[in-house]
């Protein structure tokens, strides 16, 4: 079996079981709730999500971060060092999008990489330099390359619409008297953590040190990519991004800080971390 056969595999694999283990957890919900009846509910729920997930994640993940399509006569500097990453990483060329925030930070999404997209915020052209840019598109075509678009996109898609179906609970069930609040109650406090949970099993740290180990060979330099994470998380405490919290994994530095529920979904290592590992490394020639 080749490199991406055996990529493909595995990346299919893991998110086939990220949605049965979605799918058996809220048909234990529905049953605790509400018996057979409100099994089977729940069971067409998930069924219904788990399709919405893995033909639309990523349109899910760019409506939720609000970024819009750039042509090529809009961004051509954006443009002709994207086309010339992806040629050296032999990958097809990503459609293209910004988010208006003046927070530094980008994410990919997608199924495969013939479906990819990258977005990247207003901001960070702002604060990077073009080397330093380039290490953070290398990184979310690493990404891409090492096929972690699929499952990241889908993990973060059911996440979001968990966390969007409690509210929406809440919403119409304020009254804590109310079946709708029950439900409401249960989504928030039981099955917004164990979600969480799913999803940082499905995109492990170990993901994001391989994506920036793949930046990095990609883009040639692994300082580029070094320097821009130190300013990147800097910008970020500097300006939070208010993001949907099961978007957050995403994203190549956390959009945002604090505990609660926010927390639950943190799946970044440490920048120092990452850092030390590419700083490690070699640079390679062009």
């Amino acid at each position: 079996m080749t490199t991406t056969r055996k990529s493909n595999f595995t990346a299919a694999l893991r998110t086939t079981i990220l949605m049965a283990a979605l799918g058996g957890l809220l048909v234990v919900i529905g049953y605790a709730i509400g018996g057979i009846a409100a099994a089977s509910g729940f069971l067409v729920l998930a069924l219904i999500m788990n399709g919405v997930a893995y033909w639309f994640s990523d349109k899910i993940a760019i409506a939720s971060a609000r970024a819009k399509p750039v042509s090529e006569s809009e961004a051509p500097q954006l443009y002709q060092m994207v086309r010339e990453l992806t040629t050296r990483a032999g990958l097809p060329m990503p459609r293209l999008f910004v988010i208006p925030s003046d927070q530094p930070n980008a994410f990919a999404t997608g199924r495969n990489p013939k479906n990819a997209a990258v977005a990247v915020t207003s901001g960070i052209t702002k604060l990077l330099s073009e080397d330093e840019l380039r290490g953070v598109i290398s990184h979310e075509l690493g990404h891409v390359r090492n096929r972690d678009i699929l499952t990241q996109s889908v993990a973060s898609a059911i996440g979001a619409m968990i966390t969007w179906i409690a509210y929406l609970f809440l919403w119409f069930g304020d009254d804590d008297s109310s079946p709708l609040g029950l439900v409401a109650n249960l989504a928030l406090f039981l099955l917004a953590p164990i979600s969480a949970t799913l999803i940082q099993l499905a995109i492990s740290r170990q993901r994001e040190f391989s994506a920036d180990a793949t930046g990095a060979e990609i883009c040639g330099n692994p300082e580029s990519l070094a320097s821009a994470l130190l300013r990147l998380e800097e910008g970020a405490k500097a300006m939070p991004m208010q993001v949907n919290q099961a978007t957050e994994p995403l994203y190549i530095v956390k959009p945002f800080s604090g505990g609660g529920i926010a927390s639950l979904f943190s799946t970044h290592p440490p920048i120092d971390e990452r850092v030390r590992r590419l700083r490690q490394m070699r640079p390679s020639l062009a």
